[in-house]
């Protein structure tokens, strides 16, 4: 192997530990003050690394918390995918929904500001940001959920149902309740919503 080949894997191996020190210093800063004060320049000096190496690997504040939330959500769609029932393939319709809303409630509540950073990271956005429900993860989650609640109520507007109960986590009552540490009653609550359309 060349010179210019070592020098390659030194910069990809720099570059994605660059990318981890960022990921988890934002997560950090994210526990322990409010959104709109985890600015990339914060984010930046925790990590250790220069703005601009910020801008660079995730385009904005926006893209920064978006990653985050991927890294975060891709485990779950894992386990919804391939992962043991009920929660992957396998259990019965109902089963794997309330399976799935209560992991998606831990997510939120294991999340922090995170959910309430990125709704702040778009509002301010100079440009016209994608509305949240262009989102991979916010698409993946609506299509499961569509999936099996029409699976158990082929009558039911599954597609809206599902809307109506996902858009909920970005509502501030929901998320000042998943900040409060109060994330089982939102779960209680989700289990009996579904469970009430389903018979």
């Amino acid at each position: 192997m060349g010179k210019n080949g070592t020098m390659e894997r030194k910069e990809r191996a720099d570059a994605a530990r660059n990318r981890r020190a960022i990921l988890k210093a934002a997560e950090k800063l994210l526990r322990e003050h409010p959104p709109e004060q985890v600015s990339v320049e914060r984010v930046a000096a925790a990590a250790g690394v220069g703005k601009g190496t910020v801008f660079h690997r995730f385009g904005s504040r926006v893209g920064l918390m978006q990653a985050l939330m991927t890294e975060r959500a891709l485990a779950l769609q894992e386990a919804i995918v391939s992962g043991q029932p009920p929660l992957g393939p396998g259990a019965a319709p109902l089963e794997r929904l309330l399976a799935f809303l209560d992991a998606v409630v831990e997510l939120a509540a294991r999340s922090g500001g995170l959910l309430t950073a990125h709704e702040h990271a778009q509002a301010i956005r100079k440009d016209s940001a994608e509305p949240r429900q262009s989102s991979p993860i916010y698409l993946f989650w609506h299509e499961h959920m569509t999936s099996l609640l029409a699976e158990l109520r082929p009558d039911a507007d599954a597609d809206l149902i599902a809307h109506l109960i996902l858009s909920s986590l970005h509502n501030e009552p929901i998320a000042a309740l998943l900040r409060s540490g109060d994330h089982e009653r939102l779960a209680a609550c989700f289990r009996g919503l579904v469970t009430a359309v389903a018979v």
